[in-house]
């Protein structure tokens, strides 16, 4: 048996889909993943077979940097940084007009590229980030069904029936107060966004499956045209997220769904981060704001600030931030570009995050309350369920000051009871894995 991965060439994405297919290579079937280059060597570490496809003209391999992206990305790398200096609606606004170029690049070609690997690997089993929108109107142009993972907050498949839009922010965090014209204008743009990137689907339709309305053979599925091309989902959908975060309201319109909590990667550890979590038996702080958003420096400056007067040990990530941007550090830390996150969240008795999807979903996987600094996308309306369900500070990362910070931190060490039964619950669930090989056998 053999199981596909197709994946953008994103580390953050790559991670939780390698680690999927740890249910496929343990039975000692064959998984083969189809991404760029640059994470070409995270395939090569889970073991799996790597082919190259390219749905994106960026890359990540781990530490975005603007200076090494091609010409013209790196631009909108540096405008999007821009924008999450001017605040939330400015950022999310910036994001929407770059939909069709971050989401469906070259989509006839990547779709092509991606039925050729098909009729390579003849997989008996395709696993697709939901995400990679070029792969994915291949797969349903040509009728072709696939495990669809939505790896961020589960409002990056909007529910239409809910009167959900793409980009629109499904809830807000308390310290986040956007104008209401502003708020306006942002789902007029979003709702424009989404006509214009379902035509795009469409035309792609079109292009790939010219006979669309013609009789197709019983055993595919028959392509069609859709209405609104962000809602479009595989047959078999799952979360990398905890159900228990999920409003029971959401929840009610939601297609039929597994929540895997999280997809832990098992990855070799590292020999000096093992030395330094033993060496103290102090509580400390992890600090990441993924790979991204590790460029606002300025925000990182103010976390270690706030933890330097708070006089709690840390284990700092700083990414592509100068690491002498950040002030003096006490000798005690375990500072470095990029830390081994999963090992250290095992350890950790507090979190400092961006409040990514990986960054959330590792944290209560081991029980360890968060402080969240939302800057885009889906880390809005993340941010807002973990501060509804009291496992995690919310504050804004523009204005927060380090005075408040180190009150959230403090708060975040020192959980009520109440917060700290449903931590350890969530713990003791996302750890029971999900065996996604069993879940999807049916569909063979």
């Amino acid at each position: 048996m053999t199981l596909l991965i197709i994946s953008p060439d994103y580390a953050s994405h790559l991670y939780p889909l390698a680690a999927m297919g740890r249910s496929w290579q343990e039975r000692g079937e064959r998984v083969v993943v189809a991404t760029g280059p640059a994470t070409a060597s995270i395939v090569e570490e889970f073991g799996y077979e790597h082919l190259e496809l390219v749905l994106g003209k960026g890359s990540n391999p781990g530490t975005i940097r603007v200076e090494d992206q091609p010409a013209g990305e790196d631009d909108l790398l540096d405008g999007f940084f821009q924008a999450t200096r001017n605040g939330m609606v400015a950022t999310l606004m910036y994001q929407a007009r770059a939909r069709l170029h971050d989401l469906m690049y070259e989509p006839v070609d990547a779709a092509r590229r991606v039925l050729e690997i098909i009729g390579q690997v003849e997989p008996d089993q395709i696993l697709v980030d939901h995400l990679a929108f070029s792969a994915r109107v291949g797969l349903h142009a040509a009728g072709i069904d696939y495990i669809d993972a939505v790896l961020g907050h589960p409002s990056a498949l909007p529910l239409a029936e809910a009167g959900e839009v793409y980009g629109y922010p499904t809830a807000w965090p308390t310290s986040f107060t956007p104008r209401s014209d502003e708020l306006e204008e942002l789902a007029d743009l979003c709702a424009r966004v989404s006509e214009n990137f379902t035509e795009e689907w469409n035309r792609v339709v079109v292009e790939l499956s010219p006979d669309i309305g013609a009789t197709r053979s019983a055993s595919r599925v028959q392509p069609r045209l859709s209405e609104n091309a962000f809602s479009e989902r595989g047959r078999t959908l799952v979360h990398n997220y905890p159900r228990e975060l999920m409003s029971a309201d959401r929840l009610r319109f939601m297609p039929e769904s597994v929540f895997v909590g999280a997809s832990i990667r098992d990855l070799p550890g590292s020999a000096d981060v093992d030395e330094w979590i033993q060496s103290s038996d102090a509580p400390f702080v992890y600090v990441s704001f993924g790979s991204f958003l590790s460029a606002r420096g300025d925000v990182l400056k103010v976390v270690v600030e706030a933890l330097r007067t708070s006089g709690v040990r840390a284990a700092i990530a700083h990414g592509s931030t100068p690491v002498s941007d950040l002030g003096t550090l006490p000798p005690d830390w375990l500072v470095a570009e990029f830390l081994p996150q999963v090992t250290l969240l095992k350890h950790a008795a507090a979190a400092v995050s961006h409040g990514g999807n990986n960054s959330v979903t590792e944290a209560l996987a081991f029980g360890v309350p968060l402080v969240v600094l939302p800057f885009s996308t889906d880390q809005f309306a993340g941010a807002a369920a973990l501060e509804q369900s009291n496992l995690g500070i919310v504050l804004p990362p523009n204005t927060a000051t380090s005075a408040e910070l180190a009150r959230a931190i403090a708060t975040a060490l020192d959980m009520p009871a109440e917060s700290r039964e449903l931590l350890d619950a969530l713990r003791r669930e996302q750890r029971s894995s999900v065996d996604l090989h069993e879940l999807t056998s049916e569909h063979r």
